[in-house]
């Protein structure tokens, strides 16, 4: 069976020409699309919800992908849900908080390799692999689904379009890793920052949590340091300079973006893989 072709749109949503100025009133209003969007998005499974970022899904498609589902089990910030190394044998739907994968180097440092936000799918790359490439652990209280890899590959033997939809999606994660190694090595910590806190924003955007704007971001600066290769007091630093400079506003663990235009051009940001991506059979 030959693989389907995968086009990646590298396009950044939407970025306005207009500041945001957030007052309480903003905030609380924020506060509402990100609970209402949050309700919008248990319409449908998780599965289904990610996968239809990639093709269009059929109603039967969603249908098998929402048997996959099952009860949702409670989780508590710093449960580790696998160990680097262990086996893979299933896969988690994040229904509700954030997670993280990392890797702790011979020195003992610990570098956060992804964040994962309400509505993700964690361990889908890690399929292929009999053991873990790396550790996740929760970020915040939250609740998963598990679905063991057995009931995907079944899934895939009944239809060629949602395995084509899973490559896709793997394809997807590979790509948005690449443009973050890219930040990661060759960007100053300025710019490394910026896109961090425009890629979360526009991942929340499109997992349908939050209008963009502001959002929750439950990262300690420390965590923050350890997925941008920086130091805690780098990114604290960086941080004060932007909430001066007038770009962004922190208060009680939300990031208010004012200036999304500035923050852009801050990060350097001619191009991202946050806005589409179209499946061609």
């Amino acid at each position: 069976m030959a693989a389907a072709p995968v086009i990646l749109a590298a396009v950044f949503p939407c970025l306005p020409n207009r500041c945001y100025v957030i007052d309480p009133a903003n905030m609380l209003s924020c506060l509402k699309n990100s609970r209402r969007q949050a309700c919008m998005g248990q319409q449908e499974g998780c599965i289904a919800h990610h996968f239809s970022h990639y093709a269009k899904l059929s109603d039967n498609d969603r249908r098998q992908l929402d048997a996959l589902e099952g009860s949702a089990t409670d989780v508590i910030k710093g449960q580790v849900l696998w160990h680097e190394g262990d086996m893979a044998r299933d896969f988690y739907i994040l229904r509700k908080g954030w997670a993280y994968a990392s890797r702790y180097l011979e020195s003992g440092t610990r570098h956060i390799l992804e964040i994962y936000l309400p509505g993700d799918v964690i361990g889908l790359s890690d399929f292929a692999f009999k053991q873990r490439p790396s550790s996740v652990a929760m970020l915040e209280d939250g609740a998963i689904v598990p679905v063991a890899t057995r009931q995907l590959l079944n899934l895939f033997r009944e239809s060629s379009s949602l395995m084509s939809v899973c490559f896709a999606a793997c394809s997807y994660q590979q790509a948005v890793l690449s443009e973050r190694l890219v930040h990661l090595s060759r960007r100053s910590a300025r710019q490394r920052v910026a896109y961090l806190l425009f890629e979360i924003a526009c991942r929340l955007r499109r997992n349908r949590h939050t209008p963009g704007e502001c959002f929750r971001l439950p990262l300690s600066q420390q965590q923050l340091a350890d997925a941008l290769g920086l130091s805690p007091v780098h990114v604290s630093r960086t941080l004060t300079a932007f909430r001066q400079e007038g770009l962004l506003k922190l208060s009680r663990g939300w990031v208010h973006m004012l200036d999304m235009q500035a923050l852009a051009n801050e990060g350097s940001i001619v191009g991202c893989l946050h806005h589409h991506v179209e499946l061609t059979v």
